[in-house]
């Protein structure tokens, strides 16, 4: 009978074990991923370039700031404006701006457009950008970096590497 007993009890936990073991395994993965796919930093050069190393999904991110809030920026060379969530304005005081609808790949988006914003690429600020509010999806703290601040910059893309470089006055 005790056996028997043993035997219920294992049965019983059996399917519960499994679930637990593949729940660590599957969670030890998602962290060596996260960590693997973590964007490289920005690197500063000795004469001032920016240089963006290509992420392994192909895009190029780097750490930035908005009006003084935290951001991760996808640089979209393709895109018109600096862009961020609603959220993302509201923590960073971007206050509401010219209403618009943008063209984007996944249709008609609406938004405003707000003109004199500070963004920061790393050590490198410009002081007066057009950033656009309203890109929906991802974190609260995605944002893309396009053309109004890109604009400013000598772009040259290699393989491997996105350098931004000033243009002279």
């Amino acid at each position: 009978m005790h056996t028997d007993d043993h035997r219920s009890t294992l049965q019983r936990w059996w399917p519960l074990a499994i679930v637990a073991f593949w729940l660590l395994v599957m969670g030890v993965l998602y962290a060596a991923m996260t960590h693997y796919l973590k964007p490289k930093p920005v690197v500063i050069t000795a004469s001032g370039d920016l240089v963006i190393p290509k992420a392994r999904d192909g895009h190029f991110y780097a750490a930035g700031m908005v009006n003084g809030q935290p951001v991760q920026f996808m640089v979209d060379t393709g895109a018109s404006l600096v862009t961020v969530s609603e959220p993302l304005a509201r923590a960073a005081g971007i206050a509401a701006g010219v209403p618009t609808v943008f063209k984007t790949a996944n249709g008609d988006l609406p938004g405003h457009v707000v003109s004199g914003v500070p963004v920061a690429l790393g050590p490198v600020q410009v002081s007066s950008v057009r950033v656009g509010v309203g890109l929906v999806g991802g974190k609260v703290d995605d944002a893309l970096l396009g053309q109004s601040f890109l604009s400013r910059f000598e772009v040259v893309l290699t393989q491997e590497k996105m350098i931004l470089r000033r243009k002279a006055l």
